[in-house]
């Protein structure tokens, strides 16, 4: 691969990591956040099988994640984008049609498959070809928090406006299923053939195992317990705290606006601090939110967490990876799929945890405490600045 694109093919690429990453992660991953409370009111979900729900999706992301670590589509990155981007938009339209915990539970571990598979193989050829450029990077990153915040939009604004029958949340996945198909259009319009190069198709040397990099490995398996009781819970605490519709509406929509601009925000803090202290800060600051989202009155709580959560999950993401791309420069594609793959033990274990405390205490207090301890350890166990 090569990072030798001009300033027009540059924005395209950035423009089609953008959307990839709005499909895979906003409406593929982060949409089931706001459309959860419709799901658990009209079904009568418990907190606990609003965990299942969310840790099958996680599951999926797991194997995923183990599936493009190793040489499946070697020389076929963007087939595999695509085909991804099909079957995301299948399954979330899937979801409306589902009835019972046993197939949503299937339909979303099948779409996490979908979504570690589009995230790994879409970021390895963005960041591949713009390893120098931060602005598509950041532009990459940042469309899941243009995706969330799309999100937001189409579950409190665009469906209930739209005539849909009550209750909503089945158009609500209809829709998320609808921008992905289109969306992936442009995709195909957007991403560079160039990307893909000769030298992709060869197998990369395993990774380089040093105590930095496990360190890395477990502060970013970490992150992923604790950041995923926000992604999962942020606007249904917001309901049962009786905070009404526009904080539920705004905690969601700011979470994914602040996403949007978070990396240009972070940049520089990174530049002065290097990138490892700054993924250490956002760690910490993330366990802040988690702080806030229970502590604070209910009508700033889930507004203050979610810009928090915003604000730095995003930032976590691409700065371990990031890191990780350093440790083992010979070995991206290896190390994105393992770095995820660990992360992604961590994120099944968190919302069953977090639902299970939900329905022993009755309160979400317990859960966000817990998710705030751990991402603090996250930030403590997380390896120095880089030599």
């Amino acid at each position: 691969m090569t990072g030798s694109f001009s300033s027009r093919s540059s924005l395209a690429l950035g423009l089609a990591g953008a959307l990839s990453m709005a499909c895979f992660m906003g409406f593929g991953r982060f949409s089931y956040t706001p459309i959860l409370p419709g799901m658990m009111a009209d079904l009568h979900l418990t907190a606990s099988d609003a965990g299942l729900i969310a840790s099958a999706n996680f599951a999926g992301y797991l194997a995923g994640a183990f599936l493009a670590s190793g040489p499946f589509g070697r020389g076929r990155e963007r087939l595999v984008v695509f085909l991804s981007l099909a079957a995301t938009a299948l399954l979330l339209a899937a979801m409306a049609l589902a009835h019972g915990l046993f197939a949503f539970m299937v339909i979303r571990f099948l779409a996490g498959l979908a979504s570690a598979m589009g995230l790994v193989f879409t970021s390895a050829l963005v960041l591949g070809a713009a390893a120098h450029s931060p602005r598509v990077q950041s532009m990459h990153f940042g469309g899941v928090g243009f995706g969330i915040a799309l999100s937001a939009f189409v579950s409190f604004v665009a469906v209930p406006l739209s005539g849909a029958v009550e209750p909503h949340w089945r158009a609500e996945w209809l829709t998320g299923g609808a921008f992905v198909a289109v969306a992936a259009l442009m995709i195909a319009l957007l991403l560079p053939k160039p990307l893909v190069h000769a030298a992709a198709a060869k197998a990369e040397p395993p990774l380089l195992w040093t105590v930095a990099m496990l360190r890395l490995t477990l502060s970013y398996a970490l992150f992923g317990f604790g950041y995923v009781v926000a992604a999962t819970f942020l606007v249904t605490m917001a309901r049962a705290g009786a905070s009404g519709h526009s904080v539920e509406f705004l905690a969601w929509l700011l979470a994914g606006l602040a996403g949007m601009g978070s990396l240009f925000l972070w940049q520089p803090l990174k530049v002065r601090l290097g990138t490892e202290t700054a993924y250490r800060l956002a760690l910490c600051a993330e366990a802040l939110g988690s702080v806030a989202m229970v502590l604070l009155p209910a009508a700033s709580a889930p507004i203050i967490g979610g810009i928090l959560f915003g604000a730095t999950f995003l930032v976590v993401t691409a700065y371990a990876l990031q890191i990780g791309r350093v440790y083992s420069p010979d070995s991206p594609r290896r190390v994105m799929g393992l770095m995820t793959a660990g992360f992604g033990v961590g994120q099944i274990i968190g919302p069953v945890a977090a639902g299970l405390l939900v329905d022993l205490t009755g309160t979400y207090l317990v859960a966000g405490l817990m998710a705030a301890g751990v991402l603090a350890l996250g930030g403590l166990l997380a390896p120095g600045r880089m030599d």
